[in-house]
């Protein structure tokens, strides 16, 4: 009880003095650290990272007077909007390379005030947790006969958080009023988009190393709300899925989760993309499930036709250089995904996705090689007969066709895209699962 009670003062202390532990040299060297590895675009001011440290040697000081005494005052972010990969937009809001060292700083100083009191069933954007525990836990629900997931998509979170309900929250801990009212300022500093300042009244630009905290903050709520039901669940940032045992129980916790997300926290529920469904017929960050009563990992069909999708403009441009210069820049981007989905306990995506791939570079060649007759010596050439390669060349059909045609799988073999650097999905899932065990 005395070990809590001191836990819980150095929790105070802390957050009346924020500022102080903000602004002491070994947080802002690692902040500085972190955010100069992080790189990333200049903000409006078009300060790049490797500029901001000669710009600290030289205005350090007034920047950390500015700090403590309350009146620095952030830049607006500069809007980006990038493709989502399973349709739409994110909005992203970039800050400049000092505000993301103050943000960098200032989180670094927050999250051991945090940390401590958060769900164990929260996954996102926290120390030592990431998606592959998230997964892990939801596989556990499910075998334990949890067999029905609430699946909750909150409605544009990032670009809807109510101002007033997040800092109510932040408040609670954090005391020292000029760090909230940095924070307030960070999230009102505003947009910069097409050529016009505009004014933040919700939402917490994605885009800064701060906003990922206060979204956990922010939605705690919800886990405590959950915890003290007594459900069992997992969250992942805007991502949560409860599992319980019956369709009617997960309609009723849907429409209860609902007014409570509307009510208390001001945020809405995407009812296109919310659902109570069997896990199998749901994905969880990218995963999906068997039907078995101990459930198999996945990756969800969704992620593999994302997975194509984002490979194809890559395989297009490679019409203009060489073909092994294309598997070079395809095998980091290959061996990334296998390792994200290295859970899986199923491997036919991963051997779909070679037989996809192979046929993908195989219309390269046809489309490299383009008149007949080089097609006719490069198939010669390949030891393919004079009859066949005649035939082939002159059949009139498409790129993809003639990729998948017995001819060029017969020129083309596997082992000589492996020599040029194929990496194979198969292979490489099968690699990681031996080293991990």
């Amino acid at each position: 009880m005395e070990q809590l009670l001191l836990f819980e003062d150095d929790l105070e202390q802390r957050g009346l003095f924020v500022m102080e532990e903000m602004v002491r040299r070994e947080n802002l060297l690692k902040a500085y650290s972190r955010v100069k590895r992080n790189g990333g675009a200049p903000g409006i001011d078009g300060m790049t990272v490797t500029a901001l440290g000669e710009y600290l040697r030289v205005h350090w000081q007034d920047i950390r007077e500015h700090l403590l005494s309350g009146s620095y005052q952030p830049q607006p972010v500069l809007r980006r909007e990038i493709p989502k990969p399973g349709g739409g937009i994110r909005k992203l809001g970039i800050p400049t390379a000092l505000d993301r060292l103050v943000q960098q700083a200032l989180m670094q100083v927050l999250t051991p005030i945090y940390e401590p009191t958060f769900s164990n069933w929260s996954f996102g954007f926290r120390p030592g947790r990431g998606t592959q525990d998230a997964v892990l836990q939801a596989r556990e629900y499910v075998a334990q006969g949890r067999r029905w997931v609430v699946d909750i998509d909150l409605e544009r979170f990032f670009d809807r958080v109510n101002h007033d309900v997040l800092m109510a929250r932040v408040a609670r801990k954090v005391k020292d009023k000029r760090a909230l009212r940095l924070i307030r300022q960070f999230l009102e500093a505003g947009v910069l988009e097409g050529g016009l300042v505009q004014p933040t009244i919700e939402g917490t630009p994605q885009g800064g190393p701060l906003s990922p905290l206060l979204s956990n903050i922010l939605l705690d709520d919800l886990d405590k709300e959950l915890e003290k039901r007594g459900h069992r669940f997992c969250r992942y940032a805007d991502d949560a899925n409860v599992y319980v045992r019956t369709r009617r129980a997960g309609e009723r916790l849907m429409a209860s989760m609902t007014r409570f997300l509307s009510v208390k926290l001001k945020l809405g529920v995407n009812e296109k993309k919310s659902a109570v469904a069997r896990p199998w017929n749901r994905q969880f960050l990218g995963f999906s499930m068997t039907r078995d009563t101990k459930p198999k990992l996945r990756v969800a069909p969704d992620r593999e036709k994302r997975f194509k999708r984002g490979l194809r403009p890559l395989l297009r441009t490679g019409r203009g250089r060489s073909i092994a210069e294309s598997l070079k820049r395809l095998a980091p981007i290959i061996r990334g995904w296998v390792g994200y989905f290295k859970l899986s306990d199923v491997k036919a995506a991963f051997e779909r996705l070679d037989q996809w791939l192979r046929r993908r570079i195989r219309v390269l060649y046809w489309r490299h090689w383009k008149r007949p007759k080089t097609r006719l010596r490069e198939m010669l050439k390949r030891g393919v007969s004079y009859d066949r390669a005649k035939k082939s060349v002159g059949n009139g059909r498409g790129a993809w066709w003639n990729a998948g045609a017995s001819h060029m799988n017969l020129t083309i073999q596997t082992k000589e895209l492996r020599s040029l650097g194929l990496v194979s999905f198969q292979e490489e899932f099968q690699r990681l699962k031996c080293s991990t065990g």
